[in-house]
């Protein structure tokens, strides 16, 4: 592999709280080895359109506490395409750039490893609310969209036991319950639905009822948006059975993704973009920074877009037992 002079660093897929962190780190971390710092706008869909420019380490100051990402992002049908991948390779070509630093989720992965399959240098760092990846303990963002879960909880339980109701909270994870289940135990939850252990109607109103008999002022049941049951369907199905507690929901949506990255996701993120930019100038390529352990470690990005992270089942059974 040639000597990486000119990197390049786009995010892409759902935004997530500590992109703009990775970002800044990316940058100056490229600075500072003399290399030229490439910004491409709106994910795959801008690299199709020559849409980059030059970072330099004032661009990317005052963005360490910003959600969001100060390079957009956007999703891009004619990338998943052979004739979009050559495009870009050859927008790439013409930009000099050497190295790419793809930040985001599941999709952008494989899109990082369709370009690395034709030849492009290219580090992955994880960047998802769901934290449904496979290959790192924990993607940028989750830290802050738990912390914003349960703020969320705190307040809506106040309401919830002034008015001795069942309150039904519906989280982000269409396919991984990581963060209902995580928000279930820090959150005191008396019931968590998520995808990975289906359960019926009839269990969830016979916790609910239990709740109740036994005297709590509130129920708080978190259901994840890909668990088998849904939010409006089960919030209908217990009004009619009279659980005791009346029923509202609250759907949290794209509020998880939003506010300023906690300290663990910024020291997450700038560790993670540090780490990337290494990764290329020491000759690694087709890999993605993950989290284990306290390590930062390469993981091949072969085995990231063909494996999927679920959720831990040993917390969702430490939810239901602290329920009690």
């Amino acid at each position: 592999m040639s000597e990486i002079k000119r990197i390049a660093v786009l995010t892409s897929g759902g935004d997530a709280p500590g992109m703009n962190t990775c970002i800044r780190a990316v940058a100056r971390c490229a600075l500072y080895n003399g290399r030229d710092v490439i910004g491409i706008r709106d994910g795959y869909e801008g690299l199709l359109l020559g849409a980059m420019g030059p970072l330099d380490a004032r661009e990317v100051g005052g963005i360490i506490q910003r959600g969001g990402t100060i390079l957009g992002t956007a999703r891009s049908e004619e990338f998943r395409t052979e004739a979009g991948q050559l495009k870009a390779m050859q927008i790439l070509k013409e930009h000099g750039v050497d190295g790419v630093v793809v930040i985001g989720g599941d999709g952008s992965m494989r899109g990082a490893r369709a370009l690395a399959a034709r030849g492009l240098p290219i580090v992955g760092v994880p960047a998802t609310i769901d934290n449904d990846m496979w290959g790192t303990n924990m993607a940028i963002g989750v830290d802050t969209a738990l912390n914003t879960i349960s703020d969320a909880i705190d307040k809506l339980r106040d309401t919830a036991s002034s008015h001795r109701r069942a309150f039904l909270i519906e989280t982000m994870g269409r396919n991984c319950g990581y963060l209902a289940v995580m928000a279930g135990v820090i959150g005191g939850a008396e019931v968590v639905l998520i995808p990975e252990a289906p359960v019926t109607i009839e269990e969830v109103a016979a916790k609910v009822e239990d709740a109740y008999k036994r005297g709590k002022t509130h129920s708080i049941v978190i259901v994840s948006e890909g668990a088998n049951i849904l939010t409006t369907e089960l919030a209908s199905a217990l009004e009619k059975m009279d659980v005791g507690f009346s029923t509202r929901i609250t759907i949290l949506g794209h509020i998880q993704r939003g506010g300023r990255p906690t300290a663990f996701d910024r020291l997450l993120a700038s560790r993670m973009g540090v780490k990337a930019v290494d990764a290329l100038l020491a000759g690694q390529t087709d890999v993605m920074m993950g989290l284990r352990g306290r390590e930062v470690e390469p993981v091949p990005l072969a085995d990231v877009v063909t494996r999927q992270r679920e959720a831990n089942l040993d917390y969702y059974e430490m939810a239901k037992m602290l329920a009690f």
